[in-house]
């Protein structure tokens, strides 16, 4: 067993192609402490319920485009490089506003249970 593992997603213009424009990496990658989605968003596509989570706070990364994540019926706008962190408890949906497909990266981990980050977790070796 190596101490990595990789995974090919392809282009993410062609991410819109997949069922419901999405690829989750925890089972491509076997991910232990997180759930990371790569998401292309059809132009005028609004998804069409609200969610929330039990645990899992979630963090959008925008990387292309312009759309609306409305949290707790607050919408916030969004475009590239825009980042919103949701509570687990808020809910949620997203749209697309813009000329062109959406694409964000969205990533999923328990609230609260980060205990290091940065250099706090690194030794040089």
């Amino acid at each position: 067993m190596t101490n990595y593992k990789t995974t090919e997603l392809g282009k993410l213009d062609e991410l819109i192609k997949l069922e419901n424009g999405k690829t989750f990496l925890h089972d491509l990658l076997e991910l232990t402490s997180c759930e990371i989605s790569v998401n292309t968003v059809a132009k005028g596509f609004k998804v069409p319920f609200n969610h929330k989570h039990k645990q899992n706070e979630e963090v959008y990364i925008v990387l292309k485009g312009n759309g609306i994540i409305t949290v707790d019926e607050t919408p916030i706008e969004i475009k590239e490089g825009s980042a919103v962190k949701i509570l687990p408890d808020a809910a949620r949906t997203i749209e697309n506003t813009g000329e062109n497909e959406l694409q964000f990266i969205c990533i999923q981990a328990k609230e609260n249970s980060l205990e290091q980050f940065g250099l706090a977790d690194a030794e040089l070796c």
